[in-house]
C-alpha cells in the first residue's frame, strides 16, 4: 500500500509564498512521475505540474514562472514552491504518483491554500 502525505498549506496573502510538501511511503518502489494538481468547488481537478524520475518538469500555464516542482528520490518526497500567490490559485492541492511496471496512481488527501487579495 503507497500512502502520501501532504503538508504546507495554509492561508497567505496575494504576492506571498507556500512551500508543499508530499511524502510517499509503502510499497513506493519505483516512483515514476510525481504530480501536483489542485481543485476548487464545481470544478475539475487540473494538474498543476509534474516530475519524472529523470528530473524532467511540466507546469500548467498558469503555473509557469511562479511554481516550481522538485522531489528528492532518496526521501521519495515531492515539493511545490508557490510564489507570487494570487487569489486565483486558491484550491484543495493534491499530490498524486505513478508507481511501478503497472503505473499505478495513488493520491494524496489534500492540502487547503487559501490566498486572500
Amino acid at each position: 500500500q503507497v500512502r502520501l502525505v501532504e503538508s504546507g498549506g495554509g492561508s497567505v496573502q496575494a504576492g506571498g509564498s507556500l512551500r508543499l510538501s508530499c511524502a510517499v511511503s509503502g510499497s513506493a518502489y519505483s516512483i515514476k512521475a510525481m504530480d501536483w494538481y489542485r481543485q476548487t468547488p464545481g470544478k475539475q481537478r487540473e494538474l498543476v505540474a509534474d516530475i519524472t524520475s529523470g528530473g524532467s518538469t511540466n507546469y500548467a500555464d498558469s503555473a509557469k514562472g511562479r511554481f516550481f516542482i522538485s522531489r528528492d528520490n532518496a526521501k521519495n518526497t515531492v515539493y511545490l514552491q508557490m510564489n507570487s500567490l494570487k487569489p486565483e490559485d486558491t484550491a484543495l492541492y493534491y499530490c498524486s504518483v505513478v508507481v511501478g511496471s503497472v503505473n499505478l496512481r495513488y493520491w494524496g488527501q489534500g492540502t487547503q491554500v487559501t490566498v486572500s487579495s
